[in-house]
């Protein structure tokens, strides 16, 4: 599973509809039917170090592997 941010409206296969912006865990084929579909696209920032993600490796993540107390 793959937790993603959604750049536009989408409604789930159980016909929940979520909102741009929104987070979702999805698993990888529908990842790659959300990108083939523009509605998730690249970690904000280009993703290449993870400054301006908020999840797992980003500075902002105060999760599980955290360094931030």
């Amino acid at each position: 599973m793959v937790y993603v941010m959604l750049k536009s409206d989408w409604t789930d296969g159980n016909g929940i509809t979520h909102p741009a912006g929104d987070s979702v865990d999805v698993d990888a084929a529908t990842l790659a039917l959300l990108q083939a579909q523009g509605i998730v696209g690249e970690v904000p920032g280009g993703g290449k170090d993870g400054t301006d993600w908020a999840g797992p490796g980003g500075t902002d993540w105060a999760g599980p592997g955290s360094t931030t107390p």
